[in-house]
């Protein structure tokens, strides 16, 4: 359960030696800015309860920065490879939670670093932070205070059940003082589902996704692809669409989704949902640990219309936050511990063993995630970023993880998938590009009503030619059927005749040119 990133860099153009060497040594100033990077986790007695966070001591940079060369010609998609083979490799949990790998030997002369942390320690907002605390704003590295880590340090079995009681009992005491406002928020929630809901199929309908091809028990490859679109565009059809930047990357993601499920003819009829991180962090919070929930959000995909679609899911992201707002105070960041790693690891193992994951309908068909970072170049010794692309999870159940970070004027795009659910995943990168293009175009007509009002006006029909028999009138070669004579009207029916016999004859057709050359 880690999450990583793969940065791009343009190394500085005076570097001596191998550029893995510069990295150890500035990791090396900076180990004390991040306790994630020198601090280890310490089970408890019997694993009553959850780990704790101890001091490591010295943390073997050779072992935590590694190096490697890819092979010619040092394409983007032999990188992605790469990193799809590293992300499958579990980290060893008896030191420091995190690993570097410095990827040399990429087209253009650039240098490529992939990283990944244990989730336990990071989530989207911290891992902005922890590049904060060991990247740069400019090409010289900043002064910073000089390393002072801590000794080694496990404390005993004593210390550890205390710290477990303790925690347990004021985790137990801060649900109890929250269960008179959770009971009623979750009242109010049900009674407003009652009054929308009719019977339990429609229940079923609006808390469980459909089935699709990326709720299935994974397999221990991974595939990982990479895309970047320029964050102004997407803020341009946000704006004339009126929608959010997260509303854009959503739509774009549905409009992916259909393209790529109606090709392989497993499009369901009922719209996918995604699971979408939200920030459980407070305002001012800094730690680097995990404080992030899901909540589903439907991707509209039953709608044909790229732009009805992005105006759906904007009015559903709405929705969402605003019932969240009322529920966010009662959401816990930490549970009592007390016998948790017995309960979820023996609920895990049998998930796994059952291959529920097949079996069971699930809230959501994949994770969707968006995490802001800084819209400036940074710099790691002195080499500046150019990319900076999320590597995130899969679980059983959620084979598909779509992670966008904004960074320096793009919006860079991390797509994980487990490779057997998903063996054609640069395809979906296709679907992706694809989708925006259509938004962008939805965007155009949203801007120009001239446009959008020709495109949505239905072509004309062609005339039907005219039935003589079914009506007379509409023929005025016909000929309408005479009365029939009543008796002693004999001269009453000349004079019709009189008229056609007086009526001017018909010109004549002029004979062709030719004739009158002769």
């Amino acid at each position: 359960m880690h999450v990583g990133s793969l940065t791009i860099y343009d190394p500085p153009a005076d570097l001596i030696g191998s550029f893995v060497d510069h990295v150890r040594e500035h990791l090396r100033s900076r180990l004390h800015l991040a306790p994630l990077l020198h601090q280890r986790l310490e089970l408890m007695p019997l694993e009553l309860g959850h780990p704790v966070w101890v001091e490591a001591g010295d943390v073997d940079l050779d072992w935590h920065v590694r190096g490697q060369h890819l092979k010619r010609p040092g394409a983007m998609q032999h990188l992605e490879a790469v990193v799809a083979e590293l992300h499958a490799q579990a980290l060893d949990r008896s030191r420091p939670l995190w690993q570097f790998t410095v990827i040399e030997g990429l087209a253009g002369g650039k240098v490529a670093l992939y990283s990944k942390v244990h989730h336990a320690a990071l989530d989207g907002a911290a891992g902005v932070q922890l590049a904060h605390a060991i990247m740069d704003l400019g090409p010289v590295p900043r002064e910073v205070p000089a390393p002072h880590l801590g000794r080694a340090y496990a404390p005993g079995r004593r210390k550890l059940l205390g710290a477990l009681f303790s925690n347990s009992i004021a985790q137990y005491a801060k649900l109890a003082r929250s269960m008179p406002d959770a009971v009623r928020a979750v009242a109010d929630s049900a009674r407003g589902l009652k009054d929308k809901l009719g019977h339990l199929g429609q229940l079923r309908e609006q808390l469980l996704a459909p089935k699709t091809r990326f709720n299935t028990q994974i397999s221990a490859r991974r595939a990982f692809a990479t895309l970047s679109l320029p964050l102004e565009q997407i803020k341009a059809v946000g704006a004339a669409c009126s929608a959010t930047v997260n509303d854009v990357l959503l739509a774009t993601v549905s409009g992916a989704l259909v393209r790529y499920l109606r090709r392989h003819k497993d499009l369901p009829k009922r719209s996918l949902v995604a699971a979408v991180p939200f920030s459980l962090r407070t305002e001012g919070d800094a730690r680097m640990s995990n404080q992030v929930t899901m909540l589903p959000a439907s991707l509209v995909t039953d709608a044909r219309d790229p732009g009805t679609r992005l105006a759906a899911i904007h009015a559903g992201m709405a929705r969402l936050k605003s019932t969240t707002a009322n529920f966010r105070q009662l959401i816990p960041t930490d549970f009592p511990s007390l016998g948790a790693p017995w309960l979820f690891g023996g609920l895990t193992q049998l998930f796994q063993r059952t291959r529920l994951a097949d079996r069971l309908p699930l809230p959501a068909n994949l994770v969707v995630s968006n995490v802001p970072g800084p819209p400036v170049p940074l710099y790691l010794a002195g080499a500046r970023m150019v990319g900076y692309y999320p590597v995130s999870i899969v679980v059983h159940g959620l084979a598909l993880n779509i992670t966008v970070h904004s960074y320096d004027g793009r919006m860079d795009f991390g797509i994980v998938a487990c490779a057997q659910s998903m063996p054609d995943l640069p395809d979906f990168i296709d679907d992706l590009r694809e989708a925006f293009d259509e938004l962008r175009d939805a965007a155009a007509d949203a801007l120009s009503p001239r446009r959008a009002a020709a495109k949505s006006k239905p072509k004309a029909k062609p005339k039907a030619k005219p039935n003589p028999k079914a009506n007379p009138k509409a023929n005025p070669k016909a000929k309408p059927k005479p009365k029939p004579k009543p008796a002693g009207t004999a001269g009453a029916t000349r004079k019709p005749a009189r008229k056609a016999a007086t009526a001017k004859p018909a010109p004549r057709a002029r004979r062709p040119a030719k004739a009158t050359r002769r």
